[in-house]
């Protein structure tokens, strides 16, 4: 190993889906132009690759993001279909008119058709020839994978790799796990596969963040993440929060973190989802100290500089009766 192979660092693929997942935010809906101010920015902080085809909603999404192809975005733009769906052929020929890949969904869960394992394995099987026959690549994902039994997670993700699949998406659908269990199940996935492996996480237990490093420091090589952690219930792993702290690891996801700020600013703007502020990397309160045993020095209570990310330190002045109270006396 040469001295300056010792210093690359390992490239992780931030898939960005606000464009797909945030729209299942209860009352966010973004209208054409809401995409097109989305995706613009995706690309000026340096996404590669926006997931923006729900498989519940294919058709009019692809209608959506027409445009998008049509203005020249140059974002790898994918999408989900279900191996389910009665329209499956349909689905497929006409997401190659505009997609780059898509990923075909298996949900792992007996209380989802098919019901059978076998039954599973059989359909992902023919999807996944018939899907390779409009796209070069397609991936391959399992919800409710990290509810499953892993020995069948493994078998089923092992068979799909075989059939031609590029990648493979692990699913914390529910956001049930954790950074422990995630850890050992995408380490031995990652030791038994060919194909790349990406980390969907949900934010449930407020573990997305925890659990999408677990999944790269296993060896994942890419994280589905959307802007402000926007998505489903309480919404997913957050862009601007695994592309700071991956930069910190050691990673190098191609983000531009001084627009982190302005990024997410635009999101909250346009989905109408306020940003907390006690949002990490983010939020108004990130560098805001109010502790007199902080204002002597404030770098030293923070993970990171305030300009990394596009914002700024502030300093509140001690005000009278907020200070800590004197010990009383016997």
């Amino acid at each position: 190993m040469t001295r300056e192979s010792r210093h690359l660092k390992r490239p992780v693929l931030l898939r960005d889906s606000t464009l797909r997942e945030a729209m299942d935010t209860p009352g966010v809906w973004f209208d054409a132009g809401a995409r097109r101010r989305v995706a613009g920015l995706l690309q000026q902080i340096g996404v590669q690759e926006a997931e923006v085809v729900a498989p519940a909603r294919i058709a009019d999404d692809l209608e959506a993001i027409r445009p998008l192809r049509d203005a020249g975005v140059e974002l790898r733009l994918t999408g989900l279909i279900y191996t389910t769906s009665p329209d499956f052929d349909d689905e497929v020929e006409r997401a190659a008119e505009l997609l780059d890949r898509v990923d075909l969904l298996v949900p792992l869960s007996t209380r989802r058709p098919p019901a059978s394992r076998p039954g599973k394995v059989s359909l992902m099987l023919a999807s996944l020839e018939r899907a390779l026959q409009a796209f070069p690549a397609v991936g391959v994902g399992f919800p409710h994978a990290s509810q499953t039994e892993e020995d069948f997670v493994i078998d089923i993700a092992k068979q799909a790799d075989g059939a031609g699949a590029e990648r493979i998406l692990f699913y914390d659908t529910n956001g049930s796990a954790q950074p422990f269990g995630v850890h050992q199940i995408i380490k031995r996935l990652v030791g038994e596969l060919e194909a790349g492996l990406i980390f969907h996480g949900h934010d449930d237990l407020g573990l997305a963040t925890a659990n999408s490093l677990a999944a790269v420091l296993s060896g994942a090589v890419g994280l589905d993440v959307t802007i402000n952690g926007l998505g489903d219930r309480a919404g997913n792993a957050s862009l601007e929060q695994l592309a700071v702290l991956l930069e910190r690891e050691g990673f190098d996801t191609g983000i531009d973190l001084s627009q982190l700020r302005f990024a997410s600013e635009l999101v909250a703007e346009e989905s109408g989802i306020p940003v907390s502020g006690l949002a990490p990397v983010v939020g108004d309160f990130a560098f805001e100290h109010k502790s007199p045993s902080h204002l002597a020095e404030p770098s030293e209570f923070e993970a990171f500089e305030p300009e990394l990310v596009g914002g700024e330190r502030r300093l509140q002045e001690a005000i009278a009766g907020t200070s800590e109270p004197e010990e009383l006396e016997d």
